[in-house]
């Protein structure tokens, strides 16, 4: 039972995180490697073009064809070089000419063979340049999103004690069960009985109810945060038990270790945590718009199921309006478990 039952915060932001996140330096060769990748459908889009770099800027020529030192700076820009030696950045740079050397290499091999032709490669050609431009609009949103301030930074420690000043490194046994055949009872008899894992697999399995799970260590900040603050408040030996249509989560405090954090050594990841929420809103928000400006326009199949879905969502939230004035603790409860899928 080797499942992971929830994500952690980085996951829970994927879009933003991955145009913001930086690689270190242990991932030079596997950034190189991507980059070179989008450079070569680039490079093919081009079709032939020959660079227009002054004779100074050429690092190396492969047949007619030029490879600049603006190419390799372009590539190393992706990769964090701030702790890098002039020794180490001159070998990474040769190493990543040789890489555009072979690139060019299979470029000019493909065009040759007039590959660029083919209904594969030119939908491909065409998906990298939607990507690439989607994402450098994103990324133009992003780079208009205001820092936190000081005294933000600073409410946001003292208002989530559990994730720094009280911050618990935590061993947990979890067990996400499919919710029929009396799962939820089931799990919940096993909660003061501090029951050992394979009592509680036997019993799932005789009323043949489906679960994953197992042993888990995971600090405080891996932990959702609709999630943490009630996991906090169960000590050692204990277990809490939550429920959602679809599933059951039993989580067992095997033991937990305190580690907190101060707010100096916190202060950087709180503020990147800001950070990516504040760009994450923002990218939505503008998304919201332009599609509100926008004229879109269902053809086919896709015109009833957009109707379907259109409809489903104005009734689910028609029907959950009155239920979340009436308990929002609950809506609360409900989101943390949906982030444990």
């Amino acid at each position: 039972m080797t499942e992971r039952l929830y994500p952690t915060l980085s996951e829970q932001q994927p879009f933003v995180a991955k145009a913001v996140r930086r690689p270190a330096l242990p991932l030079i060769k596997t950034t190189i490697s991507a980059t070179l990748v989008a450079l070569a459908c680039m490079g093919l889009s081009a079709c032939g073009d020959k660079h227009k770099d002054a004779p100074s800027q050429v690092a190396a020529k492969v047949d007619s064809e030029e490879i600049s030192v603006h190419q390799i700076n372009q590539a190393l820009s992706r990769v964090n070089l701030s702790n890098a030696t002039p020794e180490q950045v001159a070998t990474m740079s040769r190493e990543v000419l040789e890489k555009l050397i072979d690139q060019q290499l299979a470029i000019n091999q493909a065009i040759e063979e007039k590959l660029q032709r083919t209904p594969d490669v030119v939908a491909r050609l065409e998906n990298a340049r939607r990507e690439i431009l989607a994402q450098s609009y994103v990324q133009q949103i992003i780079s208009h999103v205001e820092k936190p301030t000081a005294d933000e930074i600073h409410k946001y420690y003292v208002e989530h004690p559990q994730l720094f000043a009280e911050r618990r490194v935590f061993k947990t046994l979890e067990v996400n069960a499919e919710n029929k055949n009396g799962a939820t009872d089931l799990l919940r008899s096993f909660v003061k009985s501090n029951k050992p894992a394979e009592e509680i697999a036997a019993a799932l399995k005789a009323k043949d109810i489906k679960f994953s799970g197992g042993p888990a260590t995971q600090s405080a900040e891996q932990i959702p945060l609709e999630l943490l603050p009630k996991l906090q408040e169960v000590k050692d030996g204990e277990a809490l038990v939550l429920e959602s249509p679809k599933s059951v989560v039993f989580i067992r405090v095997v033991n937990s270790v305190p580690q907190p954090v101060t707010e100096e050594a916190a202060k950087s990841r709180i503020e990147q945590f800001i950070t990516n929420q504040r760009a994450n809103q923002a990218v939505a928000d503008k998304l919201k718009q332009l599609r509100s400006a926008a004229k879109i326009t269902y053809v086919g199949e896709f015109e009833k199921t957009a109707a379907q879905a259109a409809a489903a969502a104005a009734s689910a939230a028609a029907a959950a309006a009155p239920a979340a004035s009436a308990d929002s603790s609950k809506a609360v409860l409900e989101k943390g478990i949906a982030g444990m899928k």
